[in-house]
């Protein structure tokens, strides 16, 4: 396994903890700052998706 899978299976990961996590405070708590937390964890998930769009190209070799 090349270094970039495992960062991109990371990545993964964390873009999954993050909604799970907002999903959670939404579903458990209504309060002011449970709401918070939760937009800040979707806007984290966001940035890692945007940043893991980023991983396209990275691992392969260049055009010859």
């Amino acid at each position: 396994m090349k270094l970039i899978t495992a960062h991109r299976i990371l990545i993964g990961a964390g873009i999954a903890f993050f909604l799970f996590y907002a999903a959670l405070l939404l579903v458990r708590d209504r309060t002011t700052a449970a709401c918070v937390q939760a937009v800040v964890s979707l806007a984290v998930a966001a940035g890692l998706v945007l940043y893991y769009r980023t991983l396209k190209g990275w691992g392969q070799h260049p055009p010859s």
